[in-house]
């Protein structure tokens, strides 16, 4: 059994992350950290875990939490992961966090887009936690950092054709959007319900901190600097982000020969999903579960292709790609724990 600590757990992504390992038959949770409700069941905490878990929420305390744990999810905000987070691998833990804190290998672009980092020795150690990318790095890693979920949206969806040379890289543009609870739990008047509900609004235009997530992910597909237009926007919807992606065709390509493309990256992928022609993937075709469903179109008029790219930003934006990496770390079946199909209606 692997025995694991979620350090920030009453969050959306923690309680994410406990209802996939309630089931995964080689894990046993043994802590769950929160400062706001210290000594409460988690259960309590969150009503649909009762009878799942017995535990209270303990204090984060690395030296007394890393004495029983195998490996640690840090899901907490960046700024803090950073932290915490070489404590635990000073104790022999493994780590998956979930922050922004290590998925930036240059400590110059994450001080400009973040805040100063406090342990810039471990970014270059960090591996980059997209599995289709980079599978073979996170089994031998001992720090994961977990993707943002617009970057696994975007990097999925484009890996293909920026990997073949397909696309004009200097014509990308990226049109995403997100449900509430990719803002987080806490409090903040845009994700209220009289603000959120009924609208439709774009944010962090030109400014999105996961920006340079995008450009680093796409630049080390393409071998060269690659810099994007990316538009994020709200959705009145709970869970889920659905991005839309233009691109000039670097050639007079037909529909199929690209989605063979596709197909052949993603064959063995237990996670993606690409649609066949005609059909284009619905952010509620996707909801808790780690999938990432994919479809393709060709405008032969203007020469460009688009793509359209759904996860729920919980699951395979977040706690299922956490569950996808450990498994990786631990040398277990990738999708154990993670075999849940998702819920339609």
């Amino acid at each position: 059994m692997v025995r694991v600590a979620v350090v920030g757990a009453s969050g959306y992504t923690g309680v994410e992350l406990l209802r996939l390992l309630a089931t995964h038959p080689l894990v046993d949770v043994v802590c769950v950290t929160s400062r706001q409700h210290e000594g409460q069941a988690i259960a309590d905490v969150f009503p649909s875990l009762v009878g799942a878990y017995d535990l209270r929420c303990e204090p984060l305390d690395v030296e007394r939490i890393a004495g029983r744990c195998d490996l640690v999810f840090t899901a907490l905000p960046h700024r803090t992961a950073m932290d915490v987070v070489p404590g635990f691998l000073q104790a022999g833990c493994r780590v998956v966090d979930l922050s922004a804190d290590y998925r930036l290998k240059d400590r110059n672009v994450y001080e400009q887009w973040y805040q100063e980092h406090s342990s810039p020795e471990l970014l270059a150690e960090a591996v980059y936690g997209l599995p289709e990318l980079y599978r073979e790095q996170i089994r031998a890693a001992r720090l994961v950092a977990n993707p943002g979920c617009y970057p696994t949206s975007i990097g999925l969806g484009l890996a293909p054709l920026v990997r073949n040379n397909c696309l004009c890289l200097k014509s990308l543009v990226i049109d995403s959007k997100s449900g509430v609870t990719g803002a987080g739990r806490a409090a903040k008047l845009g994700s209220l319900y009289c603000e959120a509900n009924e609208g439709f609004k774009a944010y962090g235009v030109a400014s999105h901190r996961h920006t340079p997530e995008i450009e680093q992910t796409l630049s080390a597909l393409a071998g060269e600097k690659v810099v994007v237009n990316f538009t994020p926007h709200l959705l009145p919807v709970n869970r889920g982000i659905l991005s839309t992606i233009y691109a000039d065709l670097d050639d007079n390509y037909e529909l199929e020969p690209l989605l063979d493309l596709y197909r052949q990256m993603y064959a063995d992928e237990p996670f993606v999903r690409v649609l066949p022609a005609g059909q284009l993937p619905n952010v509620a075709h996707v909801r808790g579960g780690n999938y990432c469903d994919i479809g393709v179109v060709v405008d032969q008029r203007t020469g460009r292709v688009i793509v359209v790219s759904v996860i729920d930003n919980l699951c395979k934006g977040a706690a299922g790609q956490a569950v996808q990496n450990m498994n990786l770390m631990c040398g277990l079946e990738e999708n154990m724990g993670l075999k849940l199909l998702p819920v339609f209606p």
